[in-house]
């Protein structure tokens, strides 16, 4: 890989690394709703001028089912369930319990095609995916009650059918054009409930809640589609997709050392198995090479 390659994975890797803490500093003083709704008409705000500029919003729209529903699945409902969640649990938990979308995206990927096969090694590593999941929710199942892991549990399923619409019915559509399209719509989705309250939002709002939630438009949405574009250009889909992994050790050590938040060895054994068993469960055979073939000519654009 590149150094160009290498800096675009290292910056993926902290910039989807930090939501989890910057959620939990905004969710102290603004709602879900509200953060959500900031989060997406900002990222929208910053994303639309380039789609604009590359002339991809109007091929994102021709599919506007398939792109309202990725919305709701992949921004709109995960998000929402992610901030309320993480008023009741710590951010390092948050993100160690995101790092269980590999596993089930194996699943859903099995369940929606019958050409996606599980061999030994795969269901080995569901096995011990969830493993750690287990002992990662057993040891914390009384820190913030049932309904932050429900909550937490419907975030993973999300994450893990986004991608599969995307692969079924956005794989053509420009990448920028959904981006800024789904982000639009998930603004216009929570603007009814969160506009009347901005007002009073933003009197009674501190520098620590709202700089987090800036940050959360501007880096870890805006820049971070920026950089992730940039990242599957550079070194391919299938290297891109392995920030997935760091992601959630780059939340463990931020939550210690900025919120004080406790990491047990009980942590660390489970994220080592949620880590191991998601490497096992998405490997895939490498396709065996194909005959060389006598080149045809290409027409000209």
């Amino acid at each position: 890989m590149s150094r160009r390659g290498w800096f675009l994975f290292s910056a993926m890797c902290v910039v989807w690394g930090i939501p989890y803490l910057l959620i939990k500093v905004a969710v102290r003083e603004i709602g879900p709703a509200e953060l959500v709704f900031v989060r997406t008409a900002l990222g929208a705000v910053l994303l639309l001028p380039i789609a604009l500029g590359r002339r991809e919003i109007r091929a994102s729209l021709r599919p506007w089912l398939p792109l309202l529903v990725y919305t709701i699945i992949e921004i709109g409902l995960p998000w929402l369930l992610l901030s309320d969640a993480e008023r009741h649990v710590d951010s390092s938990f948050t993100g160690l319990v995101i790092a269980g979308v590999p596993l089930v995206a194996a699943i859903v990927a099995r369940l929606t095609n019958r050409d996606e096969r599980l061999t030994a090694s795969r269901v080995g590593g569901l096995l011990v995916g969830f493993a750690g999941v287990a002992l990662l929710l057993g040891f914390h199942a009384g820190g913030g009650g049932a309904v932050p892991l429900l909550e937490l549990t419907g975030v993973v399923v999300c994450y893990a059918t986004g991608p599969l619409i995307i692969e079924r019915w956005l794989s053509a559509v420009p990448r920028y054009g959904v981006a800024a399209a789904s982000l639009v719509l998930g603004a216009l989705m929570f603007a009814p409930v969160s506009v009347p309250k901005l007002p009073d939002l933003a009197r009674d709002i501190t520098a620590g809640p709202a700089l987090a939630a800036l940050g959360l438009a501007v880096i870890c949405t805006a820049l971070a589609f920026v950089l992730f574009f940039a990242l599957i250009a550079e070194v391919g889909g299938v290297r891109a997709t392995v920030i997935t992994f760091v992601n959630p050790a780059v939340a463990v050590v931020l939550g210690a050392l900025v919120l004080g938040e406790s990491v047990s060895w009980l942590t660390g054994a489970a994220f080592a198995l949620i880590l191991a068993g998601s490497i096992l469960s998405t490997r895939r055979k490498a396709p065996a090479p194909a005959q060389p073939v006598e080149a045809e000519p290409v027409p000209a654009p």
